[in-house]
């Protein structure tokens, strides 16, 4: 498969695998800035899904010494996907699915609620199942944090563990080339983790001015090996994707019992489960170097790793295993990635339309998703077909049911 490469005036260059794809103006010059700082190891790659973004560009590899930009890990941090085979087949749900979405509704949290009013998309009352989580993988950590950053404890913490969220955040009901029955979800660290990225986003902006580094874009603003402010970031983002995790561990558990009680039988997992961030930062090791390596919008692809590449509300999602190709820092997509903006699809995306795009699930069809809608996001076939050096599809997935937020 072909590579574009984008040379980069005082910079490294920057790897794209997009032939075939749209790959607007505003991300190639996202990239480039990306590319001119001074501390990036070899290149930046870009996924087939890449997309203009907020601090840094969406679908992006970014390999750095000595630094790390909190806004390219951003503040959905950990945000990622979990997949399961079930040993429920096609034939065994029931023909109307409305039931299984209502359950899966009721028994995971999901949405959003305005300022000053109770959040649908939190617990109420804390369930056993997720205070027990909290106490005992997330609690102790998350103390030591707040000690250090107070700003961080008046959050939805635990309330939002094991919840779903809003935007492009969803459980999925999908069914294989098999016709054997998956749950497939999608989420992060939820408000807690929002919190820790606009802190630490926060704090390097203030470091560049105190030191008057100028940047291309504020964005990048950076923190430095070694320094207090460095360490508690990295001490926060790794708790932060351990919340997140845990949040999709959580949330499957709910909904196989959904399933379950929609079918009013047992239901068995049949091969393990699925668990990958794709916004998140962890050392790793590339080209003789221990480099951070930050995938935004990205997923690991070592050789023979599984990972979830997603289409949309309408189109088919895939579970991958790994190439483990060099030159993309054994990474690949995390979607479809997006051609409209949310307002933009809002704007030209009528609900008839979004309603037939997705006649064949069972999902939301209102005014409130069109954004989310198919047509909103790149041909996931051509942005597969861009990346098949990096991947190879072990299944196929058409969603039956979409739980959106």
């Amino acid at each position: 498969m072909a590579i574009e490469v984008i040379n980069v005036e005082k910079g490294v260059p920057v790897k794209s695998w997009t032939v075939g794809v749209p790959f607007e103006d505003g991300a190639r010059q996202q990239l480039k800035n990306l590319a001119s700082l001074p501390f990036i190891h070899k290149w930046v790659a870009a996924m087939p899904d890449v997309h203009f973004g907020k601090g840094a560009t969406i679908g992006s590899v970014i390999p750095t010494t000595g630094a790390i930009i909190p806004a390219a890990v951003g503040v959905d941090i950990g945000c990622g996907m979990m997949a399961v085979k079930t040993d429920v087949r096609a034939d065994q749900l029931p023909d109307s699915l409305k039931e299984l979405r209502s359950n899966l509704e009721r028994a995971i949290p999901h949405g959003g609620g305005k300022a000053r009013k109770r959040d649908p998309g939190a617990w109420h009352d804390i369930p056993e199942d997720v205070g027990q989580f909290w106490q005992q993988q997330l609690a102790d950590r998350f103390t030591v944090l707040c000690d250090k950053h107070p700003v961080l404890k008046n959050t939805n913490n635990v309330k939002h563990l094991g919840t779903l969220g809003t935007g492009n955040h969803f459980i999925e009901v999908c069914l294989d080339e098999q016709d054997d029955v998956w749950i497939m979800l999608h989420s992060g660290s939820r408000g807690v983790g929002n919190r820790i990225g606009e802190h630490f986003i926060r704090l390097a902006k203030q470091e560049m001015e105190r030191f008057f580094i100028q940047l291309p874009d504020r964005d990048l603003s950076y923190l430095v090996e070694g320094t207090d402010y460095f360490n508690d970031y990295v001490e926060a983002v790794d708790w932060a994707q351990d919340f997140a995790r845990i949040n999709r561990q959580v949330m499957m558990g709910r909904a196989l019992k959904a399933l379950a009680v929609t079918l009013n039988k047992p239901v068995i997992v049949e091969r393990e489960a699925v668990n990958c961030h794709h916004n998140y930062v962890q050392k790793e090791h590339h080209y003789d170097k221990n480099v951070w390596l930050t995938r935004k919008g990205a997923v690991s692809a070592r050789e023979g790793q599984l990972g979830i590449i997603p289409g949309s509300m309408g189109a088919r999602s895939f579970i991958v295993r790994g190439k483990g190709n060099a030159e993309s820092f054994c990474s690949c997509s995390h979607g479809a990635g997006r051609v409209m903006s949310r307002t933009q699809a809002k704007k030209v995306v009528s609900v008839e339309e979004h309603a037939l795009a997705t006649a064949h699930v069972e999902c939301r069809k209102d005014a409130a998703v069109v954004d989310e809608t198919p047509s909103a996001y790149k041909n996931i076939d051509a942005v597969m077909a861009a990346q098949s050096d990096l991947v190879e599809v072990v299944h196929t997935l058409r969603q039956v049911v979409c739980v959106k937020g």
